[in-house]
């Protein structure tokens, strides 16, 4: 290979020239580069051009020893070969033949001398120990081509690599040749080249690309394969963590994603795993960061749009586990487009849901902030229509998932009237001696509401569901229900008997006790069944401790409040009004102005929060003007100038 290369580049310097015979074919012949990009004519063959010198001289010039001695120099059989003054070892003089020669051959004996010169190259070559650099560098370029040719011969490589191909058009061929040499060099390379590629010019096509993957995953009319199915749900549940369970839905999709048939991520199982996933997170009480962290994975984004391909296919329980499930990993702040389609699904098979299925989808969407007022309207009739076979626990979570969203619970209210008439019914206990869900009593399905109840339901409550119910009451404005009657007379006994330090075991009870307590004084004074006032006191300086009350300011309050004091008017930061704090106040016009951020509302209408409506509706009972300055109008505004304009316009009519 080396001597093919060499004959195509190397010519013989211009002091040869009297020992060539053909010395007009020689400067006729053209000036090839080697792939180095050294020019032929700039070899430096200097033990050529020595003994050249040395021809007409008869060795006048010679070396001395380390004696100071004359010496012949000595040349080397290699050396004389090239002068042609010797033969070498086994070689045979060529015999001369007179025949007539093809026109075509006419100047082949005159190359003879350059054959003569590549063996000796080489060998001059190997004398100086280049031999391997000079291979790397003559066969690089058919390297690079035999790695092409079997990249070509795999499927899918070849379908990358004529990908890359068409759509960068290399200008020229060893571009091409050189990136595919990149992406074999490891499997890092590619990655970061594919990802590359994918986030640009490629997004549409890869999004396209996973839409189909996640599809053909999740076609379950075909055959099934119970065995596998079973044996992957036992992996699922007898993972310990959320990671282990990704893994081992990873390896599953990916083993279906190479022909794995027919697929054992049935729907059942792809609402298992992500019901594990976020169990395993609150068995460890995983930190929001590292949720959201964990959700951004592409494993993870792969299991939820699988998840969500599925739905249609889920049962009432599968439903209600996914809903769960992707409220406590994404919180508020992920899955929105999800929730959506939860709420579509879930709007179909609403009849087939247990009370368990209504409080876990209610409670999913309030805790996500997320408004589905067709959902609700639906489950309020569902629950309504099953409301004995409530436990005590999902009845507190359907309560305040209504109250959260602030959404109107009608049905369920007038059920729950119907069904608890007796304060019999009721039982309260601390949070540490809860009864179980599953001792409960509860009734068939198959029993008639409005019929006679031989044994009428009983609720078995801790401190924290009682204050939940007695909140959501509150903030539904629904304190005069017979209902809210019984739970309040519950939570009135148990306070007084447990009047110590078991109010700051639960700071949370103590201030939501005491808000629905300054409630029914303010908005239902004709009721007369507020809490005594020796038990409020101490519920109070409960409720005040600074663990509870500290209070985080963001940068839309303080960029309001500033523009306030522009007004010219004196305001007053952080009044007290009751059982709320208010975020600025003109008190000579008893005018409050609270600054609503993103909490304040639902993420996706926009609509206002149980907790904002009771704010704001418990202030207006107080005998304040309340005006609200929105976070989404604010973000409208283009410059402080704007923004006082704004302020002076929403205020002038309280204040001339």
């Amino acid at each position: 290979m080396i001597m093919e290369v060499l004959s195509n580049t190397f010519r013989p310097p211009s002091c040869l020239s009297p020992l060539i015979p053909n010395r007009k074919a020689y400067l006729n012949l053209p000036l090839v580069k080697i792939p180095s990009g050294f020019s032929a004519r700039m070899l430096e063959f200097r033990f050529v051009i020595r003994n050249c010198k040395k021809l007409g001289r008869e060795g006048t010039s010679g070396v001395k020893s380390l004696n100071g001695d004359q010496q012949e120099p000595q040349v080397e059989d290699w050396e004389l070969e090239f002068l042609g003054e010797f033969l070498p070892l086994g070689s045979v003089a060529p015999i001369k033949r007179n025949q007539e020669k093809s026109r075509l051959l006419e100047d082949t004996d005159s190359m003879d001398w350059c054959v003569r010169a590549r063996k000796i190259a080489l060998r001059s070559i190997e004398a100086r120990g280049m031999a391997r650099a000079m291979e790397d560098l003559v066969t690089k370029r058919k390297i690079k081509k035999n790695k092409i040719k079997k990249l070509g011969n795999k499927g899918k490589s070849d379908k990358k690599s004529k990908v890359v191909k068409e759509e960068l058009e290399f200008d020229h061929e060893d571009e091409f040749e050189s990136m595919n040499m990149n992406l074999l060099d490891g499997s890092s390379h590619l990655r970061r080249t594919v990802s590359m590629i994918g986030g640009g010019m490629f997004e549409e096509r890869k999004q396209e690309t996973l839409q189909e993957f996640v599809q053909r995953l999740s076609q379950f009319d075909g055959p099934s394969d119970r065995k596998k199915e079973i044996n992957l749900n036992k992996a699922i549940i007898e993972a310990q963590t959320a990671e282990e369970v990704l893994s081992v839905v990873a390896e599953m999709i990916s083993m279906v994603g190479k022909g794995l048939s027919p697929s054992p991520l049935s729907p059942v199982n792809i609402a298992t795993a992500l019901h594990r996933i976020a169990k395993n997170m609150e068995k460890v009480s995983m930190m929001r960061t590292y949720r959201l962290t964990f959700a951004r994975q592409r494993e993870m984004s792969m299991l939820v749009g699988i998840a969500m391909t599925s739905l249609p296919e889920c049962s009432a329980q599968g439903i209600s586990n996914i809903a769960w499930a992707l409220s406590k990993i994404g919180g508020e702040l992920l899955y929105l487009t999800e929730m959506d389609r939860v709420a579509e699904v879930a709007l179909t098979k609403v009849d087939e849901f247990n009370s368990q299925n209504v409080a876990n989808v209610a409670g999913a969407f309030a805790s996500m902030q997320h408004a589905a007022p067709d959902l609700f309207s639906e489950l309020s009739k569902r629950a309504s229509n099953i409301i004995h076979n409530f436990h005590a626990q999902e009845l507190a979570q359907l309560l305040w998932a209504f109250a959260s969203l602030n959404e109107p619970a009608g049905p369920v209210l007038e059920s729950l009237d119907n069904v608890f008439v007796n304060e019999d019914q009721f039982r309260c206990c601390s949070n540490g001696n809860s009864i179980s869900q599953g001792e409960d009593i509860g009734l068939d399905d198959s029993v008639d509401l409005h019929s006679d109840i031989v044994n009428p339901p009983a609720l078995n409550f801790n401190r924290d569901q009682l204050g939940n119910i007695a909140w959501s009451y509150a903030v539904l404005g629904e304190m005069n229900r017979n209902f809210f009657f019984n739970v309040w007379r519950t939570i009135s006994r148990f306070v007084e008997q447990k009047i110590s330090d078991q109010y700051r075991a639960d700071v949370m009870f103590a201030s939501q006790v005491f808000l629905v307590n300054q409630c029914l004084k303010v908005e239902c004074p004709h009721l007369q069944i507020s809490l005594r006032n020796d038990v409020v006191e101490k519920m109070a300086s409960t409720g005040r401790t600074k663990r509870f009350n500290e209070k985080i300011t963001s940068a839309f309050q303080k960029e309001v409040a500033r523009l306030l004091f522009s007004t010219g008017l004196d305001w007053l930061r952080e009044y007290a009004v009751g059982a709320y704090t208010l975020d600025a106040v003109l008190v000579d016009h008893k005018v409050a102005l609270e600054i609503d951020g993103p909490t304040h509302f639902s993420r996706n209408s926009g609509a206002p929060l149980g907790h904002t409506m009771l704010k704001r509706r418990y202030v207006a009972a107080a005998g304040w003007k309340l005006v609200s300055v929105s976070h989404r109008e604010w973000e409208e505004l283009q410059g402080s100038s704007q923004q006082l304009e704004y302020l002076r316009d929403l205020l002038k009519e309280f204040i001339m």
